[in-house]
């Protein structure tokens, strides 16, 4: 993990397209802004992991119906 320290209205670049911003410092916590093309997915952590529970949840119930088509495939 890469720890760095910024400032208020400081930023770190994350590849030539997204820049994350320190917006504002209030106590214990920070507010960043982040400016990322559309192309790329920008999410808090626990709405990431929701959205990848409900797609293993539907991936898993076309299972059956993928393993019976591709076994009447072969």
């Amino acid at each position: 993990m890469l720890v760095l320290s910024r400032r208020k209205e400081e930023s770190i670049m994350v590849g030539e397209d997204v820049e994350i911003r320190v917006v504002d410092i209030r106590g214990n916590q920070i507010r960043l802004g982040i400016i990322a093309p559309k192309s790329i997915p920008v999410h808090r952590k626990e709405v990431y992991e929701s959205i990848r529970r409900k797609k293993e949840v539907s991936a898993e119930r076309y299972l059956p119906y993928i393993r019976r088509t591709i076994t009447r495939a072969c």
